[in-house]
């Protein structure tokens, strides 16, 4: 309940403050495992990638903001997740395998944080093969300015099927590329 009550006020909150245009919302599936991939460029991307959907996003968040009070029992009830920084989790992995295998929808940012502009990392990618979640490419266009137009676009599933044989180190990397390139064609055509 908390959850759809902060999903409306954060769809208010950027179709009115942002003028949020929201596009290819029709190519997230109704059910099933999905993974939404976007570019990072701010806090507040994870609230934007998620307040447009009917579905439920859950999310990895770096494990100090789970220390403050107040703020770490609300992201918890919104459906996130604790990550360590600086190393692979493997909590966090396996928490993610058990949403995505129950056919719950995520959110990740494979540039792993703001300061990565556009070199994604290969996590997104390790998990879509080993869950054969659906890949939907997200691309945040604009700035959070007041008032100015920001759009965000879901894109047509990533075929990673090509990859899926085997998940040695250069078919990650590979499949990681395929996801940022999507991303970054998809910034660049409609920027």
């Amino acid at each position: 309940m908390l959850y759809v009550l902060f999903r409306f006020l954060f769809r208010c909150l950027f179709y009115s403050v942002f003028r949020l245009k929201v596009s290819g919302r029709d190519n997230v599936p109704d059910h099933g495992a999905v993974i939404l991939c976007a570019n990072h460029i701010s806090y507040f991307d994870p609230p934007l990638v998620g307040s447009p959907l009917r579905r439920k996003v859950h999310y990895m968040a770096k494990e100090e903001l789970f220390n403050i009070p107040v703020l770490g029992w609300l992201i918890h009830q919104f459906g996130a997740f604790p990550v360590k920084r600086g190393g692979v989790s493997r909590d966090a992995i396996r928490n993610s395998i058990k949403l995505l295998n129950s056919g719950e929808i995520m959110g990740i940012f494979p540039e792993g944080s703001r300061k990565n502009a556009g070199i994604g990392q290969k996590g997104a990618a390790s998990l879509a093969l080993k869950s054969k979640a659906v890949v939907i490419p997200v691309a945040i266009i604009g700035k959070y300015t007041w008032f100015k137009r920001m759009k965000i676009m879901y894109g047509r599933p990533v075929d990673l099927s090509e990859f899926a044989e085997s998940s040695t180190s250069q078919n990650l990397e590979m499949a990681t590329e395929k996801i940022m390139l999507t991303i970054r064609n998809m910034i660049q055509s409609n920027g």
